[in-house]
């Protein structure tokens, strides 16, 4: 007989099984091994996919393999009712196989910027008909991940869209804009891509307006994969798709080029007699991966504050300026927080985005990359307008 000695590491229970599993293996498990045979063969079978359903799957997968992939992303993050009505449409249109690449929280004002020397998590998430991650990063880092190949199997989509955002983007709004980033990102990378946004108003709009504003640029959508395909969809611009406040009264495609337009920015003090907890204040904003972050630099200061260097037979103790010997009551420290105002603009020319947007009109703005082709980009997307979109219409 064969035992195992028990150190006072496993439990009781687990020698015990451990010995019947040896005993049955020297051919003393009689009709207890054959009923285990039996269950073993049954788990077997029953965990086992049936031959329809492997058919049904490889059918499946050839279908998407066969369909062009539509690469979405956004500023709003991956549970914006923008995003979901988006995908949700695109899916049911089944032209394309959705992939979904997006922000896990708001980073609608994050610009350009990416997430560097930290370690990015992809997290899948659940779309019905798409297959998508959520990025614990900006839009630009969504797009960046899902392109170079190490997420997804592929590394070139046929088309990037990044959106539908809440509130617009005209003029040098685009700058702060992460819904916008997200298509530069897809066009430095040399893939087409649109930007989307919906004109959203506090008092008026609802997410039943995302509804309507996806049925309104779904038609740009579906002519920009077929044109795309054929070779003959606007190169070297990103189109910047703005969708009036009311979707489903909109007057109809507009051309338009960049304005000056910008919010206001409004910073307003935070008082600490108001705010007791400001001497800990973090913005509401903030996450917690950069409050860790804050701490971890806090941490490294203290540690750098002291150190002992070795100089051959003599100990020398070197105490760092940047953290010791500062005291945080002789530091003046103020809080602040920033918000974004509408003003209004005196500019009148109608072929101006915010201008075209205030009208009621669907702007399109060609995006470039450099001022030397941005004529010539703007007289492509004017031609595929006119022959596509009012074509349809």
């Amino acid at each position: 007989m064969t035992s195992v000695k028990n150190n006072n590491m496993f439990p009781p229970g687990l020698v015990s099984n451990l010995q019947q599993v040896l005993l049955s293996r020297k051919g003393g498990g009689g009709e207890e091994e054959k009923e285990s045979d039996l269950s073993n063969d049954d788990n077997d079978q029953s965990t086992e996919p049936s031959t329809s359903a492997c058919v049904e799957n490889t059918e499946e997968e050839a279908n998407n393999n066969s369909k062009p992939v539509v690469l979405i992303t956004n500023g709003d993050g991956i549970d914006s009712p923008g995003l979901r009505f988006l995908v949700e449409a695109l899916v049911r249109e089944g032209l394309c196989s959705v992939h979904v690449c997006a922000p896990q929280s708001d980073k609608s004002v994050s610009s350009h910027s990416v997430t560097l020397q930290e370690t990015v998590a992809a997290t899948s998430a659940e779309i019905n008909g798409a297959i998508a991650y959520e990025i614990s990063g900006t839009p630009v880092d969504c797009v960046s991940l899902a392109l170079s190949g190490a997420l997804f199997s592929w590394s070139k989509p046929l088309l990037v869209i990044s959106g539908i955002n809440r509130g617009s983007n005209c003029g040098y709004q685009m700058f702060y804009s992460g819904v916008v980033a997200g298509a530069i990102e897809a066009l430095i990378c040399g893939v087409p891509s649109l930007s989307i946004s919906l004109n959203w108003k506090k008092e008026e709009s609802q997410d039943s307006d995302f509804m309507d504003a996806v049925a309104v640029c779904l038609p740009v959508i579906n002519a920009a994969i077929r044109d795309i395909e054929k070779g003959v969809f606007p190169q070297s611009c990103s189109l910047n798709i703005e969708i009036p406040t009311s979707p489903s009264t909109n007057k109809g495609f507009k051309l338009t080029r960049r304005s000056m337009w910008r919010s206001s920015p409004s910073w307003q003090a935070v008082s600490a007699n108001r705010h007791p907890s400001a001497g800990h204040f973090m913005s509401n904003q903030q996450s917690l991966g950069l409050q860790l972050a804050q701490l971890s630099r806090d941490a490294s200061a203290a540690g750098a504050a002291r150190r002992l260097t070795t100089q051959r037979k003599n100990m020398v103790e070197i105490e760092s300026v940047g953290a010791a010997g500062k005291s945080d009551s002789n530091r003046v420290k103020k809080y602040f927080r920033m918000e974004f105002l509408d003003k209004e603009q005196e500019d009148t020319d109608e072929d101006l985005d915010f201008r075209a947007l205030e009208n009621g009109f669907v702007a399109i703005t060609p995006l470039s990359l450099s001022r030397h082709v941005e004529e010539d980009a703007h007289l492509a997307a004017s031609d595929w307008i006119a022959s596509t979109l009012h074509g349809d219409q």
